[in-house]
């Protein structure tokens, strides 16, 4: 199996990765190709080529990094207040257009992302926003008691049974 590896493949009512870690280096060096930048100015492109729906992380990102440079893909320069440069090599490039269908498909899905993400109705993705946020912070304030459990997912099984009735 190759470092670089093909799209994740969700089975129905999973959502999977957006990116396989593969495909994230290869986005990664396409970003580079076009101009060299920091990681957090690489995380903020793919950020903006999904409209927001997405953010890599910088637990991934920064690592993917040093994996693209240990492997003679980038090179780092000008450190700036700690944030290093990334240029793509000429083995860098050479490897990524070696590799330029596979970077496509990882591209044309940032995209397709983006479109369902600007489909949702506004009030759906608040709604959707709010309830993540209210179960995660109820999950943070501590265990749950066998009842609370139970009550919990019935709220969660309910709301799914009206959502598709709908």
């Amino acid at each position: 199996m190759s470092d670089f590896e093909p799209l994740s493949r969700a089975g129905p009512g999973r959502r999977g990765r957006v990116l396989a870690h593969g495909g994230l280096k290869l986005v990664l060096l396409r970003l580079i190709a076009e101009k060299p930048s920091h990681g957090y100015e690489l995380i903020k492109a793919i950020e903006e080529q999904v409209n927001g729906s997405y953010s890599p992380s910088p637990g991934v990102v920064y690592p993917a990094l040093t994996l693209l440079e240990e492997m003679g893909y980038v090179s780092v320069g000008a450190v700036e207040g700690g944030r290093k440069l990334h240029t793509i090599t000429d083995a860098g490039l050479q490897f990524f257009e070696s590799q330029r269908d596979e970077a496509d498909a990882h591209w044309a899905r940032l995209q397709a992302k983006a479109r369902a993400h600007a489909e949702r109705p506004p009030q759906i993705q608040r709604a959707v926003e709010n309830f993540k946020l209210a179960v995660h912070m109820r999950l943070q304030r501590g265990p749950l008691t066998e009842e609370q459990a139970h009550a919990f997912a019935a709220v969660l099984d309910s709301a799914a049974q009206n959502i598709e009735k709908i």
